[in-house]
């Protein structure tokens, strides 16, 4: 018993040092990192991809646990792990940003739920737009290539040399700035069309002074935005698509380079 203990003690630890990049991915991933995935589940996946780790590469951890070195190489390891699920965050971050816009515009900013990602309110809208791109996400299979993603780091960024760059950090900072980019153009079509009946229902208060906006204006706004949703869903589903390429696409130059 005592041959098996120390046999198995050093794989043990090689296992949890792996773990540490990849269950810090998980909890910034806007998939597996929601509020509704429960603790073990996350454990239960690290773990199991951490064998396929071990099992493709050579990994060897710190020799010793409590010293300064081990924890310095367990940072790298974490801030590896948030750095890529916070990429995949920032682009899901995009339609919250769309339905800010059109829900503004519409007057249906009031409108708000429990948002299953984080556990926190966030507009109704904003939840039917996350909704549809977790599950655009899923359908190219984008958690498989993150899963990908993730085993290949270890080849680019081994353990011991894992700490981010400048010029890393530059691009994840500026992909910060695709987000409002992309909230923006998923909101365009839409958003341009509110803006149209805005301007018309301006000229129609001009023209006649005594005419109740609020009677007209706010029930116009929602019929056609409404309309608009129904109509624009398509190609807003189309960029939603290149929103997810484009995020697993940031996630591999991090990566791979």
């Amino acid at each position: 018993m005592l041959g098996f203990g120390l046999s198995i003690e050093p794989q043990l630890w090689a296992l949890m040092f792996v773990m540490v990049r990849i269950g810090a991915a998980f909890v910034a991933a806007p998939v597996f990192g929601a509020v509704s995935v429960p603790l073990t589940v996350r454990v239960t996946l690290s773990g199991a991809i951490g064998v396929l780790v071990l099992a493709a590469h050579p990994i060897a951890p710190p020799a010793q646990i409590f010293a300064v070195a081990t924890f310095l190489s367990l940072a790298a390891e974490a801030l590896v792990g948030f750095a890529i699920g916070f990429i995949l965050q920032i682009a899901f971050a995009a339609p919250m940003i769309a339905s800010e816009v059109i829900g503004g515009s519409m007057g249906i900013g009031f409108a708000s739920s429990i948002d299953p990602q984080n556990g926190r309110s966030s507009p109704a809208l904003g939840q039917f737009f996350s909704i549809m791109l977790t599950l655009l996400f899923l359908s190219v299979d984008g958690h498989l290539v993150l899963v990908q993603l993730l085993v290949q780091s270890y080849d680019a960024m081994p353990p011991g040399a894992a700490w981010l760059g400048i010029g890393q950090l530059k691009n994840i900072a500026f992909f910060g700035g695709y987000a409002f980019l992309a909230g923006l153009l998923l909101a365009l079509p839409v958003g341009f069309l509110l803006l149209c009946l805005n301007l018309v229902v301006g000229m129609m208060s001009r023209a006649a002074p005594a005419l109740n906006l609020f009677s007209i204006g706010l029930p116009a706004s929602l019929a056609v935005g409404v309309v608009a949703l129904a109509i624009g869903f398509p190609a807003m589903g189309d960029y939603m698509l290149v929103i997810v390429t484009e995020s697993l696409g940031a996630v591999r130059s991090l990566v791979i380079g």
